[in-house]
């Protein structure tokens, strides 16, 4: 992708307020598409643009969520940057994967947890678990974000830039505070090399998957994991589904009820119709 065109592109992100994350991302997937036919994009026909989806697809096996947004970068790029009509230029819309989050037990979490060597590593981990934030909010927690007094965690500009509250577990907080007195971080909470840098989101995946591994635990994939397990253990002890939702920062209930079908001790206690009419027969 020429250099006009890619700051044509960012320029109008940047006018629509995109995140970083997404305008990387998007620009990202039109070099890629460039890249793959060696060609400048507005150089390219549909019918070239939808054979490097299906390749995306069928050679390269990408995952939904991966395609997804490919394709949205490609709509938004095709679509307002060079403003092809859609008769031109269209993508076909697919339905979303809908699986249920893997959770581990609160003793698999422990495990994991007690598995790091590094205190840094482990605070990481426990701040993950016990707040239920994202990989990009923790490794930007900031030490004024740790509210002791009140036992909350602020979240400053999270996933669609939105500000929330969340738990402060006061084993988590006596933690922070043997960590900070131990590591004496600047800025950034969880540092990278050089402390004036946050630790690259990489790294904190790293660190889960390390932690993992010594633990034996197979169950769960990255670190987002571990925000999973923090819903779903709360859905456990009958936590409203709405403080959840707050708490997590999502925007719709419906995201949050994934929860109520991850959550294996509701569903222990349920008891079946074909048991109940044992019941039924006994009391007869």
């Amino acid at each position: 992708m020429s250099t006009l065109l890619r700051n044509r592109f960012e320029d109008y992100m940047t006018l629509r307020g995109f995140s970083p994350k997404t305008k990387q991302a998007y620009v990202g997937a039109v070099a890629g598409l460039a890249g793959y036919y060696r060609k400048t994009p507005d150089n390219l026909d549909n019918k070239q643009i939808q054979a490097y989806l299906l390749h995306l697809i069928k050679e390269r096996g990408l995952a939904w969520s991966s395609c997804n947004v490919v394709f949205s970068g490609l709509r938004c790029f095709y679509g307002h940057v060079l403003n092809w009509e859609n008769t031109r230029f269209s993508i076909p819309s697919r339905p979303r994967q809908k699986k249920l989050p893997l959770v581990m037990s609160v003793e698999d979490v422990m495990r994991l947890i007690d598995a790091t060597k590094s205190p840094k590593n482990r605070v990481l981990l426990m701040t993950v678990y016990g707040g239920g934030l994202r990989v990009g909010e923790v490794v930007r927690l900031k030490a004024g974000h740790i509210e002791s007094e009140r036992m909350l965690i602020r979240v400053e500009q999270g996933k669609g830039r939105k500000d929330r509250y969340t738990l402060l577990p006061r084993r988590l907080l006596t933690e922070l505070r043997a960590y900070y007195a131990a590591y004496r971080p600047g800025e950034w909470l969880f540092f990278s090399k050089i402390k004036s840098k946050p630790m690259p989101i990489g790294t904190a995946q790293k660190v889960y998957y390390w932690a993992k591994k010594r633990a034996g635990i197979t169950r769960g994939k990255g670190i987002h994991t571990l925000r999973h397990c923090f819903a779903t253990h709360l859905m456990d002890q009958g936590v409203d589904l709405y403080v959840i939702k707050q708490m997590m920062g999502h925007s719709a209930i419906k995201t949050t009820s994934r929860y109520l079908h991850a959550s294996n001790q509701k569903l222990a206690k349920l008891i079946s119709p074909l048991d109940l009419s044992e019941f039924t027969k006994a009391g007869a």
